[in-house]
């Protein structure tokens, strides 16, 4: 089964980044929820842009595994 973009719930970019920091992976799941969330806003603040940089460097130093 999969989840629709409509059917996500509305959760916070940070909230997104500290889920995938705790279990060091990012899901397809995670993937659409950040998707989600930020096309949500009108545009991005300077805290979530710090939180998004903070996940791409996490998968780029190998903090995090992407989970397929």
């Amino acid at each position: 089964m999969t989840v629709s973009s409509a059917n996500l719930p509305k959760i916070s970019i940070e909230a997104i980044v500290e889920r995938i920091f705790a279990f060091r992976q990012i899901t397809p799941l995670d993937r659409r929820l950040l998707k989600s969330a930020m096309l949500a806003e009108k545009g991005l603040n300077e805290k979530d842009h710090s939180h998004i940089n903070r996940v791409c460097q996490g998968i780029r130093n190998g903090l995090i595994l992407v989970v397929e």
